[in-house]
């Protein structure tokens, strides 16, 4: 498509549960940004009757009596309103936040995806702006994200247990300038509404769609991985334990240490190695059968022998080839690979530091070394793209 003219108005998506606690700060960072010309779309949801409710309509009652901020808000909490059957979750709740952003305006809006619970410094929507219309054709931005502590060490231990897997993962998947490089977080995104449109919009579920929608993007065109040592492009979430989803920081934060090494383990080198091998491959594949690292996997995950050959007769040019082979060995599948090879795993005398024996200091002193390594390999590698 054309490159896109400059972005002049953004949306910001939210979705509220239960956060009443957290909407007079929330509103109040965007009454002190710097750009003015956005839209609050919020939707206030709970399953029918359900966990949340009476929050909840003291959260409606105050958004309605706010006349200086300009807020869409979405009612999926009253009686009547609320969520029944399958349809239910964040998922749905971001789904009818975007899908109403995309009816009232043209595809050159930008939409913020952000939680209730995240702090931001005042030109962060300015930052963004800014960025987007200095790349205006990607179609998301994967935007930097950091936990502050909150001085309870139940909670902080935790947090930064599962914050150093998710970067130390992310860390080994730029270093192979892969495409799905990116940390999926639903108060860490941003993309133009052409974009949205062309990937079909979001899947909704009840916790993961933010990965899957970057996963479309990524499929799709370019992620931008925005990079900033700097807090003015940096969006602080929480890091709270919760179960209002299945998987993600709040369930484990929830879970504890234990669980989180079976669940979250960081991998070893070699296996980020073995998924650089596999795409190494790809332009052989396209013209003979080899074995490669995830071929086994693949085979059984797929249900398949023949990997390869329906693609060739597809995909007549290496090109279009290796890019079906890219869409097919895909973000879910190499967090699949590694989670099927239990010898890829590190164990934890392996790691730098003892989540468990370890100060707060010193393991949020490993926390921060892994996010200047972060920003420096995104700022080396720019935009790792599948295309």
């Amino acid at each position: 498509m054309a490159t896109p003219p400059r972005y002049s108005h953004i949306s910001v998506a939210i979705p509220l549960l239960a956060e009443k606690q957290n909407l007079l700060p929330l509103l109040s960072r965007f009454h002190c940004q710097t750009f003015s010309n956005f839209t609050l779309y919020l939707c206030v949801n709970n399953v029918e009757n359900g966990y949340g409710y009476d929050e909840n309509q003291e959260s409606l009652h105050l958004l309605r009596s706010i006349s200086d901020l300009p807020l869409s808000i979405i009612d999926r909490s009253s009686h009547g309103l609320g969520w029944t059957g399958k349809r239910k979750g964040v998922g749905w709740a971001r789904k009818l936040l975007f899908d109403r952003i995309s009816n009232e305006h043209d595809g050159n809006e930008l939409i913020i995806s952000l939680d209730a619970d995240t702090d931001f410094d005042n030109n962060y929507l300015e930052a963004v702006l800014h960025t987007m219309n200095t790349f205006p054709s990607a179609n998301a931005f994967a935007v930097p994200y950091y936990h502050p502590l909150s001085g309870i060490e139940t909670l902080d231990r935790p947090m930064l247990r599962y914050e150093c897997y998710m970067r130390h993962y992310l860390i080994n998947l730029l270093l192979i300038n892969n495409p799905y490089a990116f940390s999926a977080l639903g108060s860490a995104i941003a993309f133009p509404l052409w974009a949205y449109r062309r990937v079909g919009g979001l899947t909704p579920l009840q916790g993961g769609e933010d990965f899957y929608l970057l996963q479309k993007f990524a499929k799709t065109g370019t992620i931008r991985q925005l990079f900033s040592p700097y807090s003015s492009i940096t969006v602080r979430p929480q890091g709270r334990a919760s179960s209002r989803v299945p998987f993600g920081t709040g369930p484990a934060i929830a879970s504890g240490l234990d669980e989180m090494d079976l669940r979250y383990p960081f991998y070893l080198p070699e296996a980020f190695q073995a998924i650089h091998d596999t795409y190494n491959a790809f332009p052989a594949l396209f013209h003979h059968d080899i074995e490669t690292p995830m071929s086994s996997f693949l085979r059984q995950q797929l249900g398949t022998s023949d990997l390869w050959s329906p693609l060739r007769r597809n995909f007549h040019s290496p090109d279009l080839f290796i890019h079906a082979c890219t869409e097919r060995v895909d973000g879910l599948r190499i967090l699949q690979f590694l989670k099927n090879n239990p010898s890829y795993r590190m164990s934890t005398s392996q790691l730098p530091v003892d989540f468990r024996r370890d100060s707060i200091e010193t393991l949020n002193s490993y926390r921060d070394q892994l996010f200047h390594q972060e920003m420096e390999l995104k700022q080396k590698n720019q935009t790792p793209s599948i295309q």
